[in-house]
């Protein structure tokens, strides 16, 4: 199996996958939250190698995929202004907004520029003085410290060319959002390994006692996630409910403190649409009216109407856990990487990227 061959501690994964097998006598669905570790569980095969009853499913852990189409129609209004350097994470370039993505901007000419961290923008600001440099800030908790590290930077520097189109979203909201819905499947959760390394994880015990979710903070590796699962069968089968972290050797309860009290110092917490989701309460980051002139949309007043989603594209019952990758219609026919009808097929986390991917040459 391709597992097998390709994992170097594929005999320690396979303890735990025995392990859970020999716990399980009910049947339980766990929701991954993290895009990362989705990437994991189809590349190895991971779902392959846990009994039957044991069914893993995908939740909104990919941040280019819940960003709503409006940011996008917005990116690409800014990242057209022949005024403008664009920079941004190579990941949103293909995502499709109401007409076109920022990859069509660029080969059409625009500034376009793919940038491997926030605070290269502030190097690049600082290289081209005649022109505005704008950097769209994505991401879940884990790159937010980033993002307030470069607004930081950028006011004790006094740069006066360089804003940003944040779009920085939270996970603990969207966890209560899928558990409040009637047709969620959810028994338990493998919380995310990098958002807890900043953010830590006792915002989840209320989670898991409000909804009696066992919730277990997990890291990245094949051998993480099936311990991360074992962890959480173990606690379903007891009826408890606990949060419990796999992942001790980089996530401590309290997080990264002076990363937040950076997070904190930059950003207020604001509702926020998701892709697929709607509105989420208390979900986003958005900059401190102290920081009110990095913000792009205030620099950039550029009205932009909401638009509908594809009607093919099942990405928001995807994000939700409630349709698998391949039952969606379209998926590898209408919707390919080249093609994508939405977000989640052209995303490095995305979850139907990697059921395009891997799952073919898994079944192989």
């Amino acid at each position: 199996m391709k597992f097998v061959d390709e994992y170097r501690d594929a005999e320690a994964a396979q303890h735990y996958a025995i392990a859970i097998a020999q716990i399980a006598t009910h049947p339980w669905t766990i929701m991954e939250i993290c895009g990362g570790q989705t990437h994991s569980i189809v590349k190895f095969g991971i779902d392959k190698l846990l009994p039957r009853d044991i069914t893993l499913i995908h939740g909104p852990g990919c941040p280019v995929c819940v960003t709503p189409i409006e940011f996008i129609d917005q990116a690409i209004a800014i990242a057209s202004l022949p005024s403008v350097i664009f920079c941004s994470f190579g990941d949103m370039l293909r995502v499709p907004g109401s007409d076109v993505d920022l990859l069509t901007v660029k080969a059409k000419g625009g500034d376009i520029r793919i940038v491997y961290s926030p605070l290269d923008a502030l190097e690049i600001a600082q290289a081209n003085p005649t022109k505005q440099i704008v950097f769209f800030a994505v991401g879940f908790e884990t790159t937010a410290p980033a993002t307030a590290m470069l607004v930081y930077q950028a006011d004790q520097q006094g740069m006066k060319n360089l804003s940003l189109l944040v779009s920085h979203v939270l996970v603990p909201p969207a966890m209560e959002v899928i558990l409040s819905s009637p047709h969620h499947q959810v028994q338990g959760f493998l919380a995310a390994g990098h958002v807890c390394t900043v953010m830590g994880y006792a915002e989840y015990e209320a989670i898991a006692q409000t909804y009696h979710v066992p919730i277990v903070v997990t890291g990245f590796e094949p051998v993480d996630i099936l311990q991360g699962v074992y962890l959480c069968v173990k606690q379903l089968e007891q009826g408890q409910a606990q949060v419990e972290n796999q992942y001790a050797r980089a996530v401590r309860r309290t997080g990264n403190e002076v990363a937040q009290t950076l997070m904190n110092q930059v950003f207020t917490i604001v509702p926020r649409r998701w892709r697929g989701m709607g509105e989420i309460a208390r979900s986003g980051l958005e900059l401190r009216d102290t920081y009110a002139n990095f913000d792009a949309t205030k620099r950039f007043p550029i009205s932009i109407k909401t638009t509908a989603e594809s009607s093919e594209c099942l990405s928001g019952l995807i994000l939700q856990g409630i349709k698998q990758p391949h039952e969606c219609p379209a998926f590898s026919t209408r919707c390919t990487p080249e093609h994508p009808l939405g977000a989640p097929m052209v995303s490095s986390e995305g979850a139907c990227a990697a059921y395009y991917h891997y799952q073919m040459t898994n079944d192989e």
